[in-house]
């Protein structure tokens, strides 16, 4: 760390390093450099992304479900990490990886770090529609748009990324990149129902602050719900 430097700084350096130059980034994972410090840094800047965006669509319902959503988001994410992350690494090793639970580690969290950092961006647009319009429905299906395209952006990345990483194993290469694809899927798929799990995020206009909600139907449904609302169909 540069002397004089702040901790703060030093982690939205790194993040910034793997925005600006990812193939170096990702070559230092292949090579185990300096893992705790990305992986430290990568969960610091995430976790402070996805706290804001959780925070401004929270605050649509109140402060204190812009205070739980601000808490609420960070740990959608991660904890979805936690749950798939055990999966992917003992698939590959099982099949002739040769690389670290770290490495695994700082690999998935750079899709994480490429997600938060998309969501950041996108926050002024949803504020922007927050204080513009009272449609529940639509702002519902805005985020969802914007949650879409921000994890698909991640996904791809995370794909491309292990596909850089991985690629002089040569051992089991092919059962290995059938397994990441599949692996993304359960990903994707964990995240959305982990999310409808720890809804609500907005907050039902006029209703009391809940933490959480009462787990019935899925998310899925809930979006087809929406859509239907907004279409006229119901």
């Amino acid at each position: 760390m540069i002397q004089g430097q702040s901790p703060k700084i030093k982690y939205f350096a790194v993040l910034t390093n793997l925005l600006r130059d990812r193939q170096e980034f990702l070559d230092e994972i292949r090579q185990g450099v300096r893992l705790p410090s990305k992986i430290l840094s990568l969960l610091v800047c995430s976790s402070i992304f996805l706290a804001i965006y959780g925070g401004i669509i929270g605050i649509y319902h109140s402060w204190m479900q812009a205070l739980s959503s601000a808490v609420k988001l960070p740990a959608l994410y991660l904890i979805t990490l936690l749950i798939c992350l055990p999966a992917l690494y003992f698939s590959n090793i099982i099949f002739g990886s040769k690389r670290t639970f770290a490495q695994y580690f700082a690999l998935v969290l750079t899709a994480v770090a490429v997600t938060s950092a998309l969501l950041f961006s996108f926050a002024p647009i949803s504020l922007f529609f927050l204080i513009s319009t009272n449609n529940y429905q639509f702002l519902i299906l805005l985020n969802v748009v914007i949650f879409s395209v921000t994890g698909f952006i991640g996904v791809s990345s995370l794909h491309r990324a292990a596909s850089f990483v991985l690629e002089q194993e040569n051992e089991g290469s092919k059962t290995r990149q059938k397994i990441l694809k599949f692996w993304l899927f359960l990903y994707a798929f964990v995240g959305c129902q982990l999310g409808w799990t720890l809804r609500p995020f907005f907050g039902m206009p006029n209703s009391p602050f809940s933490l959480f909600r009462e787990r019935e139907g899925n998310f899925y449904v809930s979006v087809i719900q929406s859509l239907a609302y907004i279409l006229g169909f119901r």
